[in-house]
């Protein structure tokens, strides 16, 4: 999969499952954050260590988007300089506490943002890691196009996503789900065309596609972007 930025207009038309509204997002994890370590810690503990590990094999500088309650952080064990955003300030404030806590000198900043208008230079990062966060912004193909202009060439988008079903019965449970699952702050219903379709027309790779358990409904993504 590869090749220049695009407009995606094409790969959002159509798209039927309920648009998440972004002030309503940031509100749901606000409400979570309390409670979110608790809930789902545990569930996606070893999709965050796969995803930091893929990071630190690339290393140098580090983007984590929707980093959280900073569950992830201190995962990045031997990378130089991690900067993390996310879109709701209740949870950066856990995150901040947290790196305060075990003193996480790595962490360069912590800073509310929202994932698609990334406030950070072209080619500034070596490596964006985005954990459960793709199927959670209003625009995902705006959110992974700022994830390829702010990475250098040469570097890897590390994502791990809920994969949704192209058909079948699962694919109605996940249409069916998502006017619930939207105020809650993420989408059910994001197929895999939907990335493939994206990668079809940015500067990027498919290097990795790994199914994650339980049950294979989450997988971890590496892209690489190439050169000019």
């Amino acid at each position: 999969m590869a090749l220049g930025m695009h407009d995606t207009g094409s790969s959002r038309a159509g798209t039927l499952e309920p648009d998440l509204d972004r002030d309503g997002v940031a509100k749901a994890y606000g409400r979570w954050a309390p409670v979110y370590d608790l809930v789902f810690g545990p569930v996606f503990a070893q999709g965050r260590t796969l995803a930091a590990a893929a990071a630190e094999r690339v290393g140098g500088r580090i983007l984590e988007v929707g980093v959280g309650t900073g569950l992830s952080l201190p995962a990045y064990r031997h990378a130089r300089s991690i900067v993390g955003i996310d879109i709701s300030a209740p949870m950066l404030e856990k995150a901040r506490q947290r790196v305060a806590r075990l003193r996480l000198r790595n962490v360069e900043r912590l800073a509310v943002m929202d994932a698609e208008h990334l406030d950070f230079p072209d080619d500034s990062f070596d490596v964006v890691v985005a954990q459960y966060v793709v199927t959670a912004v209003p625009d995902p193909e705006a959110a992974l196009d700022e994830f390829a202009r702010v990475l250098r060439p040469g570097g890897e988008i590390v994502i791990t996503t809920r994969i949704g079903a192209e058909a079948g019965l699962r694919r109605a449970v996940e249409r069916a789900l998502m006017p619930v699952t939207s105020r809650l702050g993420w989408r059910t219903e994001f197929a895999w065309h939907r990335y493939a379709t994206w990668a079809t027309g940015a500067p990027v790779e498919l290097v990795e596609r790994r199914a994650l358990p339980p049950l294979g409904h989450f997988s971890l993504l590496r892209l690489r972007k190439r050169a000019a």
